[in-house]
């Protein structure tokens, strides 16, 4: 077809286009135009960029609206014979020209909108035709159906639905193909003369598709005005109720756009006067409602970039008409009575001269009903004398003038600059374009009108901001002059004589609501006009007075006085503090003022009066057996046909039941004790600690473990060994025994050890504190008891941290102790205690963020958030429902909304608040609501009669009535009176005190008393239950206890009462489960602070199971929380269209909520294809399209949830039901009672069914609309407000906040842009100079949802808070036995036990211990030992099995332990590097050569010494050289020193290894070096700056420990020889210089001793001594120097007690010293060592291999067994880290070790792994296979010469040494298995190896370095002789040529 794409739009999916369309088109039928200013400056839209093309501008356009495809040839049809074919005509001959029909009244068809067309035969003339607005767009470019509806206005022809034909008949003449978007041009209306004249151009593809070239490039760090100003219009409603504020979101999806190109605003300034077509200005009428301003015509302002020729002084080319700028003001409808406020001759008030006071008037209030409000503007308000008490004068306005002309900073510090602030007369114009498309009930809103300002000023100076944003700018250039670029600046300025008259023209669009007085010469005159005009009542329909004074040579002068009633009261009352505001209340309480409103209401008008019905009532009551004895008759009446058929539907026996219910369903007798009365469905929920609790928990813990590890020694968690806490909260009794409950349930006191302090819930009250002015005493103690106490770490916990933020010099003692957190918390005495820590909690973190605030950012903690995903993380089983979620239910259309408004309670309170202009509207509220509820008692009741009943639901409204139906009824279907709790949220202590005691009256002389509670929750008081209630609630909770009571409304779970909540804020009280309804149609809507909304909101917060959520629908979790109790006939007038017309609305009844959901199911009903619902028609049916899916009586789209199998079957109904259901019939036609699917009452239990449903809000209609509006990026209306009274914003230009914001980056935000007011506690908290901030570095902030679980949380926190302070005193130490003993029959005792020192000749003449004892080792190869006999008991285990399954214990830290990093205290800070003497991180790198004959070449290594150990070294004296390490003499001796230098081989451990020695070295002098690769030198040094640094070459950064180990050494030699030369020129002998060093494991933590005085029946007994004298007790030992190398045991704790070292458990006696193999912590003689080396190129078993080889080159061992050693498990680095990685990629994979070697010159993947590490690995997993006849054959070991390889623990390996005067086992008649070689050197022989015999097929592994060696190797040593090798059998470890591979070979022995 020829349209075909016609109005599709490319930005939108054509499905959402669609939906919208008819969504849009069906809600309504009356055109709501959007106003001027939505779209002019509360909406983002991008500014138009002139690129200077010149052009057409019909040529633009269709460009504009076409795609880039070349056009398509087109041949129109032919036109019939005979018909017009002129230009202007249609084929039926009718002129369709707009000049020739301007004047005539055409009227198009209902729908239908009147569009210019374009011709293009008459370039110069528009056509007028009729388009259906549904294919039309909106002002956004949005929402147009596809396709094309028309009707020719010439002839009247209609039913056009193909644009190619209605193109055709209009004589559209066209060579391309018709295209509706290229055509319809403009919309037309008529002005103010009735001519039809052209209007706004149709947006096809919204206002931004003229800027398709306008650079969207801005710098980092702003945002644009599109980001900053995006606000959605704020459109009315088609009839508002009172109490609407301004809301931004609400837009007409199909109203047509009505509004003009406006003139953009030019520095500071509006366009030009010529540029104004105010000849043009007129109305669009909009139904009902008022008209809608319509602003400039098409070409105001400034051109299009295709006018080259235009200038300022151009018209605007339209046809000129009679312009009333002549004129004071505007006037559309002449008939208005406010056109004579123009003359001031008409006022009884003679206006006095200009600067004089201005009398207000006597009687104002009474005469006028309304106390106006001014808002001061610019220039000075005169004075008001007289009746001054009955008029507000508000400062708002003028701060938000002052403010807007404030410039940012970042502009201010460019000098002169382009760049001004608004000028007057745009901020007045402004205004009154604001004020002008308020709705007639909207309140104005400062917020609204400073991002308006902020935008205006935006748009007008956007090239200099960008070029601020650029600094570099782009390379295009910009074409100069009037036609090109944009050229605002150069724009002339409104000036002050054009201002009255725009500002008129501006309100002359919506009648008498803006009244703008502009003629006067002064703002006396122009007040004295106002109060005049009041008086006399002409301003009746006005609802704003603009006043503004222009006079000559006079600065301009502007106020505005607010005359509308609504608008009045609202801005009086904001005007109050809310503390003012609640003594305003009492007051009127207190004055007898409410009288008159209190009969009023008590009256029922024909109905009679409430008490005269209350007391009939009484008297029936008083004459039954038993209070509401036919309730459930009473009750059915009010119910739905499915709920009475539940309640009579049951076979005989349950009728007895039921029936013995009612008669004593209150007795407290049967409330739960009955079996069959038992509700097994009941359980309490409070006491569960849920996973995302444990997850806060645990952030809280990690940041207090930051602020603990920072460099800034704020918090010593080291010095702590307990936790004690204090828990401060607000003066709320409630939330007092709130939080006492849920702490005594925690099971914090018991983990903390604090039950023995405390036995019972009450006595944790020592933890729990309200802040009152008792609270002091409290404190002060804590301050004393963590001044005394310095190991203990105190927890400051302040909750609902919000509550109290004044500061404390400014409220003094004033009321409820306002201040006192101030004064208390924020004490030098708490700030400086190094052992109090201060925790925030609140839900409400906002004004805690300021400039000024005292918490870091860091120390912040946020709740984890659903929409982010992050509660999928912690697996947690419920869902939170906050605002956010009761927000999307109002827009989710599958159920009712959680959050709706009540428009029958309005309409009402609206009246009253007009009847009665003296009352606070709280006060008339709260009366209207409890006379709603006390009516809706008396019709739920049943005693006042089916009529009575009839009469009395037109004075109360729906929602009231299912309220109390649900509170009455709920506990009658579960046996045991289950059933929910109504919230009655009201602020005023008074009035809350008065609703209290109205509504109980009311209950008792119903009868009701025992029905339900009505609780008066006050914060200063303790809850008051009644007895049968009370022993009903501890039935429940099975309390023992008769004195128990219930004192937190947690404990009131599934208690049917009405909870009225007082006080002027909540307090952080919690509610149960069985809340249903949050009434909260009270509160006040004039505090709009962010924090005062969602606190009130807050109250409804609600945790859902996750499981309960999986059938429903995401949005609709409460789809049927509503459906228990109610009726299906209230349900179908339910909706959200305003019902127009009616009268003062107390007979209007239904709920209104946006968007209008379907009607709901009746209560348990059948799946949806057993249920059909014909609702029956409301009274007042809501006005709607002729399209039946708009019908309200449509059966409901959502499918009610099935029943459960209990509840699936019931009993035909008996024949008793057919009155009541014949009763109930002609109230519903519904079918539902005859439903099979019935189930029993008592079957299910009403409040366990709605238990997993959130909770209905009830808000006022100003805040229902607030809060469900949306700003500009998205978010709530409200989350753009000032977020809390007690801050301020701190600039005007700030940005809005955005949906795409986490709570980390709104904390930001606020500690941006808002300050602290003066009486702010954080006011006072200045940063130092030459300070950013001044954070308090022990305070932290934890922030989440009300009611989310943070008092669990926090808890929690406290729990493992203490737990990891003793695991910080606690350490995983390996606990593992010495392994690999044998049992033996005869031990020799070579020391007696109490040997202090090793005797030499004694270890000489004791055997050599070849077998290995570390337990680390069980995974090795055991080296073979004729007199050891292995243990067969199980397999052995791999050594990753041994790392991760190794045995350890939980030991405390002694005061001798080493620690890590994270350890901090006051005498390590010297040791640390935070001397005073020295700055940190003073050190400096040191060269040091040496060469060593193994490394063939000089090696170069480094040394980082700080400066405070230099004196270890020497110097040169000339160059400052490093020349060697200082050496003490043996004959040194000092107490408090070690003389052996200690180094400390480590890698990839700088946080964790255990490098501070202080404490385990008790304070002595002594030398340690921590010895590192090159590539760790840098973290190393961060983390250790005032330790010693041994750096390894850059060869050895691959290397294992053996490198380390080895270069050590041998270093340690070199260094002795220079010290010995140095010692010698100073006059000492050689042998005098001490040459033993300590080598240790990083991981060495505490060394113990065994008592030797202690030894007996027992067994020794150990104990921890410092390292200090382990060493010094090893230095001391005699003839040490003949001792090669010492050392000490592993620590074990069965090591003492069962023969330390001696000879194993067989021992019956202990042996103090040993010699065999030495691990871990060695003493080192450097020079008799000096012919052994490490050997470099080993990276496992090391200390093993030089084990043996020193011991065959005849070196002694000792090992001390007296001592032993600690050693940590540290899971994270070390040198038994291995990774292996192939050459292609970097990332650790997964190689099998059979891939470790190949065979040579083979293709193979190739391992970025070094070879000597491949090989051991390839041995140690693969030598079962390699040498077969090997495993588990320990009488056959395998023959390993000079060296130890570890073949794994199925092989034994036998060492022997081939060098000359080795000592060596006998091997005599010994086979052996096999033979390994590796790296042989000379003095293996042929000779050598012809000593041992090998089994036949034993296995020879030859290893070299190349091919070519072993080769030679074979050949050298005459292999080939008894051994028989093949060349499959070479191979070579996996690494690439350039690695260097290793290569080997084997063969069999013949």
């Amino acid at each position: 077809m020829g349209n075909s794409y016609a109005g599709q739009l490319r930005t939108t999916r054509f499905e959402e286009v669609l939906h919208n369309s008819i969504e849009a088109s069906l809600r309504s039928n009356t055109v709501v135009p959007r106003p001027v200013f939505s779209q002019l400056y509360l909406e983002a839209e991008q500014p138009p960029a002139h690129t200077g093309r010149p052009g057409n501008e019909e040529e633009e356009e269709e460009d504009g609206s076409e795609s880039n495809s070349p056009p398509v040839p087109y041949q129109m049809k032919p036109p019939p014979e005979g018909c017009c074919t002129t230009d202007g005509f249609c084929q039926a001959g009718r002129d369709l020209r707009l000049a020739s029909l301007t004047s005539d009244l055409l009227e198009p068809p209902p729908g239908f909108l009147l569009v210019g067309t374009k011709a293009p035969g008459l370039p110069d003339t528009l056509l007028v035709c009729a388009v259906d607005r549904r294919f039309l767009p909106d002002e956004r470019g949005h929402n147009a159906l596809l396709g094309f509806a028309g009707a020719c206005m010439g002839c009247g022809e209609k039913g056009f639905r193909y644009f190619t034909e209605f193109s055709n008949h209009i004589n559209l003449k066209l060579s391309t193909q018709p295209k509706k978007q290229k055509l319809l041009k403009y919309l037309l209306h008529r002005n103010p003369q009735g001519q039809l004249v052209r209007g706004v151009p149709i947006y096809w593809r919204g206002p931004d598709s003229r800027s398709r070239q306008t650079p969207s490039n801005t710098s980092e760090g702003h945002v644009t005005s599109e980001e900053l100003l995006h606000n959605p219009a704020l459109t009315a409603h088609p009839a508002h109720t009172p109490g609407s504020y301004t809301v931004c979101s609400q837009v007409d999806p199909i109203g047509p756009p009505h509004l003009a190109d406006v003139p953009p605003l030019t520095n500071g300034s509006h366009a030009p006067l010529s540029q104004q077509p105010l000849h043009q200005s007129c109305t669009l009428s909009n139904g009902p409602s008022r008209p809608t301003v319509i602003g400039p015509a098409t070409h105001a302002g400034p051109p299009k970039k295709r006018h080259r020729g235009w200038s300022p002084e151009s018209s605007s080319g339209l046809e000129p008409t009679s312009s009333s700028s002549s004129s004071s003001h505007i006037t559309p409808n002449k008939t208005d009575s406010a056109g004579a406020v123009n003359t001031p001759q008409g006022s009884s008030l003679t206006p006095p001269s200009p600067g004089v006071s201005v009398t207000v008037p006597d009687q104002l209030l009474q005469t006028c009903r309304l106390q106006p409000v001014i808002f001061k503007g610019h220039g000075t308000l005169p004075p008001l004398v007289g009746n001054v008490g009955e008029v507000c004068v508000s400062p708002l306005l003028h701060d938000c003038y002052q403010s807007s002309q404030t410039l940012p900073q970042v502009y201010q510090h460019y000098g002169p600059s382009p760049i001004q602030p608004l000028s007057t007369q745009m901020q007045v114009l402004l205004t009154v374009y604001y004020l002008v498309q308020l709705g007639p009930d909207q309140v104005p809103l400062i917020e609204d009108l400073e991002q308006i300002f902020m935008r205006s000023w935006r748009e007008s100076h956007l090239s200099e901001i960008r070029q601020y944003q650029q600094p570099h700018p782009s390379p295009v250039p910009q074409p100069q002059g009037p036609s090109g670029g944009l050229t605002l600046p150069q724009a002339q300025p409104l000036t002050p004589n054009q201002l009255p008259w725009l500002a008129q023209l501006a309100a002359s669009s919506c009648g008498a609501g803006v009244l703008v007085l502009g003629e006067g010469s002064s703002l006396t005159q122009g007040l004295a006009q106002v109060f005049s005009s009041l008086m006399e009542g002409r301003l009746t329909h006005t609802n704003y007075v603009v006043i503004i004074c222009t006079a000559t040579g006079q600065e301009t002068e502007s106020c505005v006085v607010v005359t509308g009633k609504h608008q009045c009261r609202a801005l009086a009352e904001s005007m109050l503090s809310p503390a003012e505001g609640l003594k305003e209340i009492t007051r009127q309480l207190s004055s007898g003022l409410t009288q008159d409103l209190t009969a009023f209401c008590s009256s029922l008008g024909p109905d009679g009066d409430m008490d005269t019905l209350l007391d009939s009532v009484t008297m029936e009551t008083s004459s039954q057996p038993s209070p509401l004895s036919s309730s459930q008759e009473s009750a059915a009446s009010t119910e739905s046909p499915k709920t009475h058929a539940h309640t009579v539907t049951h076979t005989d026996t349950r009728t007895d039941t039921v029936t013995h219910t009612d008669t004593h369903t209150d007795s407290p007798k049967d409330g739960g004790q009955s079996p069959k009365d038992r509700c097994s469905e009941y359980c309490v929920e409070w006491r569960q600690v849920r996973p995302i609790q444990l997850a806060v928990a645990r952030k809280l813990l990690s940041h207090v473990c930051a602020i603990a590890d920072s460099s800034t020694q704020n918090l010593d968690l080291g010095s702590f060994d307990r936790v004690h806490f204090l828990i401060c909260v607000p003066p709320s009794q409630i939330t007092f025994q709130q939080t006492l409950l849920h702490l005594w349930n925690s099971g914090v006191l018991q983990e903390l050890g604090l039950e023995q302090e405390c036995s019972s819930q009450q006595e944790g009250e020592r933890y729990v504190v309200k802040m009152d002015q008792d609270a002091r005493a409290r404190i002060d103690d804590l301050i004393q008891e963590a001044h005394r106490n310095t190991y203990t770490l105190y927890i400051l916990v302040h909750d609902h941290a919000h509550w109290d933020i004044s500061s404390g010099p400014y409220s003094g003692t004033g009321d409820a102790g306002l201040g006192l957190v101030d004064r208390l918390l924020n004490s030098p005495r708490i700030r400086d205690a190094p052992n109090i820590l201060t925790l925030h909690v609140t839900s409400f973190p906002f004004a805690l963020q300021t400039q000024h605030t005292r918490i870091s950012p860091y120390n912040e903690i946020h709740w984890p958030s659903a929409s982010n995903n992050d509660v999928d993380l912690y697996h947690e089983r419920t869902r939170y429902f906050g605002v956010s979620e009761m927000l999307d239910s109002t827009h989710s259309g599958s159920g009712l909304p959680l959050l709706r408004y009540d428009s029958s309670f309005e309409s009402m309170a609206s009246a009253l608040e007009e009847r009665f202009p003296k009352l606070h509207s709280a006060v008339i509220r709260t009366q209207v609501l409890v006379q709603h509820y006390s009516v809706a008692l008396m019709a739920v009741s049943g005693r006042v009669g089916d009529s009575g009943e009839h009469s009395l639901h037109k004075h109360t409204s729906v929602e009231t009535l299912e309220i109390v139906q649900s509170l009455l009824n709920s506990a009658q279907r579960c046996p045991a009176h289950h059933g929910h709790m109504v919230l009655l949220r009201i602020p005023s202590l008074a009035l809350a005190a008065w609703a209290h005691q109205r509504l109980t009256n009311v209950r008792e002389r119903l009868g009701l008393q025992e029905k339900f509670e009505i609780v008066l929750g006050n914060p200063s008081q303790e809850l008051s239950i009644g007895a049968c209630f009370t022993q009903r609630i501890r039935a429940w909770l099975k309390v023992q206890d008769d004195d128990w009571v219930p004192r937190t409304y947690l404990e009131l779970e599934a208690l049917p009462c009405l909870l009225i909540l007082s006080g002027a804020d909540p307090l952080g009280e919690s509610l149960p489960r069985s809340l249903k309804y949050c009434d909260l149609r009270v509160i006040s809507s004039s505090y709009l602070q962010r924090t005062a909304l969602e606190q009130e909101l807050g109250l409804a917060a609600y945790l859902v199971k996750a499981e309960s959520q999986e059938s429903r629908p995401p949005h609709a979790p409460g789809l049927d929380s509503d459906l228990l109790e109610s009726e299906p006939d209230k349900l179908s007038c339910t909706d959200n269209e305003e019902d127009e017309g009616q009268d003062s609305g107390l007979k209007s009844s239904g709920l209104r909520h946006s968007p209008p959901s379907p009607t709901r199911p009746p209560p348990d009903s059948a799946p949806p294809e057993h249920t059909q619902t014909t609702p029956p028609n409301p009274p007042n049916p809501p006005r709607v399209s002729d399209t039946p899916s708009s019908a309200p009586a449509a059966p409901s789209s959502v499918p009610a949830p099935s029943p459960t199998p209990a509840l699936s079957s019931a009993p035909s109904s008996t024949p008793v039901d057919a009155p009541q259901t014949q009763r109930r019939a002609s109230k519903s036609t519904s079918s539902d009672s005859s439903s099979p699917r019935t189930p029993s009452p008592l079957q299910s239990c009403s409040w366990s069914r709605g238990v997993n449903r959130p909770p209905s809000v009830l808000l006022p209609r100003a805040l229902y609309d607030i809060m469900t509006a949306s700003d500009g990026s998205g978010l709530p209306r409200c989350t753009s407000f000032l977020p809390h009274l007690s801050v301020s914003w701190a600039s005007s230009f700030r940005p809005l906040l955005s949906k795409m914001m986490t709570c980390t980056e709104q904390s930001l935000y606020y500690r941006q842009w808002t300050l602290p007011r003066p009486h702010h506690m954080d006011s006072s908290n200045r940063a130092a100079e030459g300070r950013a901030d001044n954070f308090h570095p022990r305070r932290l902030l934890l922030s989440g949802p009300p009611q989310v679980g943070k008092t669990g949380a926090y808890l929690q926190f406290l729990g493992i808070l203490s737990r990891m302070l003793i695991r910080l005193m606690e350490v995983d130490i390996y606990d593992e036995e010495d392994i690999n003993y044998s049992a033996k029959e005869e031990c020799e005792q070579y020391h007696p036990a109490h040997s202090r020192w090793p005797d030499p000749d004694s270890m000489r003449s004791m055997p050599f211990d070849y077998t290995i004892h570390d337990p680390k080792y069980e995974d090795i190869s055991s080296v073979y030992c004729p007199d050891y006999t292995p243990c067969t008991d199980g397999n052995p285990r791999r050594q990753e099995e041994v790392y991760l399954r190794r045995r350890t214990a939980r030991i405390k830290l002694s005061k001798y332990a080493a620690y890590n990093t994270y350890h901090h205290c006051e005498q390590c800070h010297l040791y640390m590097g935070f001397s005073p003497r020295y700055q940190m991180y003073e050190s400096t790198l040191h060269a040091f050569t040496f060469s060593h004959l193994l490394l063939g070449t000089e090696i170069q290594l480094y040394f980082i010494i700080p400066k405070s150990k230099e004196h270890h070294f020497s110097f040169s004296q000339s160059g400052g050289q490093l020349e060697s390490m200082r050496l003490p003499l043996a004959s040194d001796w000092n107490p408090d020193s070690i003389k052996s230098p200690i180094f400390t081989p480590t890698t990839g451990r700088h946080e964790h290894g255990l490098f501070n020695l202080y404490h385990a070295m008790d304070g002595a002098a002594h030398l340690h070096i921590l010895v590192v690769k090159e590539y760790e030198m840098a973290v190393y040094k961060k983390y250790w700056p005032n330790h010693i640094m041994l750096v390894l070459p850059t060869v050895f950064n691959g290397a294992g420990i053996g490198a380390a180990h080895f270069l050590i050494k041998e270093l340690s030699y070199h260094n002795l020889e220079l010290e010995r030369s140095r010692r010698v020129e100073g006059g000492a002998t050689a042998g005098e210089v001490w040459p033993f060093i300590i080598l240790s494991d990083d991981s060495c933590v505490m060394w113990n001793t065994v008592d030797l005085d202690s030894l007996g029946s027992s067994g020794p007994v150990e104990r921890n001594v410092s390292l200090k004298q382990v060493l010094q007790h090893m230095e001391a030992c005699p003839q040490l120097h003949e001792y090669a190398l010492c050392g000490i045991r592993q620590w074990s704790s069965r090591g003492a007690a069962a023969g330390v070292g001696g000879g194993g458990p067989g021992c019956p006696h202990r042996e103090p010293f040993s010699r065999g193999h030495l691990h871990d912590f060695l003493l080192l003689n450097v020079e008799l060592s000096q012919d052994v080396q490490y050997d470099r190129e080993r990276f496992t078993c090391e200390d093993v291999d030089f084990s043996l080889r020193a011991h065959s080159a005849g070196l002694l061992h000792c090992r001390f067994n007296n001592y032993s050693v600690m050693k940590k498990q540290i899971a994270i680095g070390g040198y038994l880290t291995f990774i292996i990685k192939t050459k292609v990629s970097d990332v650790p994979t997964s190689v099998q070790p059979s891939q470790y070697i190949c065979a040579p010159d083979s293709k193979h993947l190739f391992l970025a792994t070094p070879a000597q590490l491949l090989l051991e690995k390839y041995l140690q997993y693969t030598s079962q296979h390699l040498f077969p006849l090997s495993t588990d054959n320990y009488t056959h070991p395998i023959l390993s010469v000079d060296c130890y390889l570890n073949l794994g623990p199925e092989v034994t390996v036998c060492f022997v040494s081939s060098k000359p005067r080795s000592i060596n086992i006998s091997t005599t008649g010994l086979l052996f298995s096999g033979l390994l070689l590796c790296f042989c050197d000379s003095f293996v022989t042929p000779g050598f190896l012809k000593k041992f015999h090998f089994l036949k097929g034993a296995t020879l592994c030859v290893i070299c370095a190349d091919r070519s060696s072993l080769r030679q190797t074979v050949v050298r040593l005459e292999l080939e002789d008894e051994w028989l090798f093949r060349l499959s059998h070479e191979f070579q470890t996996a690494n690439a040529k350039e690695d260097r591979p290793l290569f080997f070979l084997t063969g069999k022995h013949i």
